[in-house]
């Protein structure tokens, strides 16, 4: 029995149909990228000499669980003929009599500094999966090196996902609506041609317009222009991931505002800016006294050491105690921000977590640990100076903006109740006011906060 794998109908089919050099396919989560650019690079594989590479940022995304090569596997092993080689992270195709005839191999690029290794290649299928990972150095470069003497027309692809700041967002915007961010239905899928002259790139809707605009007339000049296509797709455009997953679509549904116009809705003009995250109105109750019914307590720090006094730029220290409730609710239940030496900062931490047990019996304290051996080194000092106490240290990563999401979701889905106190305003204010406020500790405890929350509770002092 032999087995169809084709594309799906709409951009996926749209997406392995277009003639142009560039095509840019997605801009929104769950669109079927990943699997249409696999998809694509089997149509060459029975061509002798044919060779395409997937670049990643890293090799963590290329082999992380359900990342690049796990879904090459779960599509080319469905292909006779063919072997997959985990140590080169590379597939190779062979014809009848078992010859080796072409490969697609899966790399990272992490840095501009690492394009010297690609020096001399020959890529004839080129593709980026998460160009806005990339650097607009690197991918010209690589584009430099996509050609071929096996008889296909040299081509580029390439997924993304929508950011605002990125080089990518700027090179597509012919095909985006400068008012809304999202992009033009008539537009996708259509072709245009752009010439790089003295470092500026120029475009035109036919390349014939390039020519005459820049007098190229002999054959070398006129193969100078590139054609690029833009094509969008979203979850909706995927229906073999609805039919599979239908919870799928509820996460992207429950993610703060700013990262589901960008990842379900495919908005490439939405930045993070005040009142995006937090809005004081999206609290569900402001509560007179602290409910009765919470089942965790976490107190969560950031920690800082500037006193009133000392000059410079100011610091705060915050502590936010948070809770879960019986309901899955949750309530801050009290927010500490202040400026005091490092000395008054563990005093201060201390105190709060023998009055806040003697309040709600167990409790856990969460701290931040900073990377490298000092911070290590910091963290195990906090514990061994809160002996006696629940207490965990934590390495923050990545931005404050991504750490903040989930909290912000469950935010603005009206999940958090408030008690009433005088740290209330202060702390509307700078939620309020996130990412765009120079201060920015108390969301940073808040953050972390419900980070703990929704983690399985361990017993003693630890450092994650």
């Amino acid at each position: 029995m032999v087995k169809e794998i084709r594309p799906q109908e709409g951009p996926q089919e749209a997406f392995l149909s277009t003639s142009a050099d560039i095509c840019i396919y997605g801009g929104a989560a769950g669109g079927g990228k990943t699997y249409g650019m696999l998809l694509d690079a089997l149509r060459y594989t029975n061509i002798k000499g044919f060779g395409a590479v997937f670049f990643r940022k890293n090799n963590n995304q290329i082999f992380s669980e359900g990342g690049l090569w796990d879904s090459s596997l779960d599509l080319y092993s469905q292909i006779p003929n063919v072997i997959p080689a985990v140590g080169l992270s590379q597939w190779k195709f062979k014809d009848a009599k078992n010859r080796i005839v072409s490969k697609v191999s899966f790399k990272h690029i992490e840095r501009d500094q690492d394009l010297s290794k690609w020096q001399g290649s020959q890529i004839c299928g080129l593709y980026f999966d998460e160009l806005t990972h990339f650097s607009e150095k690197t991918f010209f470069y690589m584009f430099s090196r996509n050609r071929s003497l096996c008889g296909v027309r040299p081509y580029t692809r390439a997924t993304c996902n929508p950011d605002a700041d990125s080089w990518v967002a700027k090179f597509i915007e012919w095909w985006i609506d400068p008012d809304t961010g999202y992009p033009i239905p008539e537009r996708s899928g259509k072709i245009r041609w752009f010439i790089r002259i003295e470092e500026v790139i120029h475009w035109a809707d036919t390349r014939e317009k390039l020519w005459e605009q820049f007098n190229l007339a002999t054959e070398a000049e006129r193969n100078k222009p590139k054609s690029v296509s833009f094509i969008a797709a979203s979850v909706y455009d995927n229906k073999a991931l609805m039919e599979k997953d239908p919870g799928y679509l509820s996460n992207l549904e429950a993610m703060p505002l700013v990262e589901r116009e960008r990842l379900l809705h495919g908005n490439w003009k939405i930045k993070a800016a005040a009142g995006l995250y937090f809005k004081r109105t999206q609290v569900g109750k402001m509560l007179p006294n602290v409910p009765l019914d919470v089942v965790r307590w976490v107190r969560a720090w950031d920690l800082a050491a500037t006193s009133e006094d000392e000059g410079g730029e100011p610091a705060y220290t915050a502590g936010v105690l948070m809770g879960k409730r019986v309901d899955g609710r949750y309530v801050v239940a009290d927010v500490i921000n202040v400026r005091l030496s490092a000395a008054d900062v563990r005093k201060t931490v201390k105190m709060t977590a023998a009055s806040d047990r003697a309040r709600f019996k167990r409790i856990r304290i969460r701290l931040p640990k900073d990377p490298g051996q000092a911070g290590k080194d910091q963290a195990q000092s906090y514990i061994r100076y809160m002996a006696g106490f629940d207490v965990c240290a934590v390495a923050e990563t990545g931005s404050k903006e991504a750490r903040a999401e989930p909290v912000a979701a469950q935010w603005q889905a009206g999940n958090f109740d408030v008690v009433i106190g005088d740290w209330n305003e202060e702390y509307f204010s700078q939620l309020e006011s996130f990412p765009i406020s120079k201060f920015k500790d108390m969301v940073d405890a808040t953050s972390s906060g419900f980070a703990e929350l929704e983690n399985a509770f361990d017993i003693g002092g630890l450092i994650r």
